[in-house]
């Protein structure tokens, strides 16, 4: 399996902290949220990984060399990395030669979540908290008849929501070549300055994911400040907790 890290933004909402570094640099722990990722990746086995990168490329790259020595990695580069994620899919497109698994780079979350989707029954799947109901701007997993049909800010009929999306979604090789197919209509008309999720309706019309629920486990999305100060007070020792429980090594 390969990893791809979309990890190319500039990270607006959190000004002014990324004007100096980018978001998945930010410390939690003694290492940077992109350790976080690659130890993580590394504990499940995952040694492939492909990063996209933009917004201060040359910190990212520098990081992952001295963090992950060891791992296998291809670097994406995003020179529209000022416009929305769907670019960022766009561009590392070709990287699906194997299972993938896309993450977002500021999710802040325990290891169990990779063996969760890496042991799934389902070959496409999703992570969900069921637990969250939608306040604000979060995107959550719509399910109709157990599978999932989109990603969204906004409910399409018909369909119900299962809670809030954590930003993974595991592909199968199989399946890996429909992303391509279904951005490609956004990017040949230009239509750079949305998420990647919204441009997802296709694929989850031609393929079958599933979803599984991690709504007991603590883990972020880090959007503003006030999310990475919740996250090193409140949430980093719940995933450290579940670490060790899961008889993973923490760093």
């Amino acid at each position: 399996m390969r990893a791809i890290i979309l990890a190319a933004g500039v990270g607006r909402r959190m000004a002014p902290v990324t004007d100096s570094m980018p978001k998945c640099l930010m410390p939690f722990g003694g290492r940077s949220l992109l350790a976080w990722y690659l130890d993580g990746l590394q504990s499940v086995g995952i040694t492939n990984a492909s990063i996209v990168v933009g917004y201060r490329k040359e910190q990212i790259m520098e990081e992952a060399t001295v963090v992950a020595p060891s791992m296998s990695i291809r670097w994406v580069i995003n020179e529209e990395f000022r416009r929305g994620s769907i670019y960022s899919l766009w561009v590392a497109r070709t990287e699906c030669d194997d299972d993938v698994l896309v993450m977002d780079a500021d999710v802040l979350f325990p290891r169990v979540f990779l063996t969760r989707l890496l042991e799934s029954a389902h070959p496409n799947a999703v992570l969900v908290d069921q637990h969250v109901t939608q306040r604000d701007e979060e995107r959550m997993v719509m399910v109709r008849e157990g599978r999932v049909v989109a990603l969204t800010k906004t409910p399409p009929v018909g369909a119900v929501s299962h809670g809030e999306g954590v930003g993974f979604l595991k592909i199968a090789a199989s399946h890996a070549e429909c992303i391509g197919e279904t951005l490609n209509p956004y990017i040949s008309s230009g239509n750079l300055d949305i998420e990647y999720e919204d441009a997802l309706g296709e694929f989850f019309e031609r393929v079958d994911v599933g979803y599984e629920e991690i709504g007991d486990m603590s883990w972020i999305e880090i959007d503003c400040v006030a999310d990475r100060d919740r996250a090193q007070a409140d949430v980093l020792p719940g995933i450290i907790r579940l670490d060790e429980a899961h008889d993973v090594s923490v760093l």
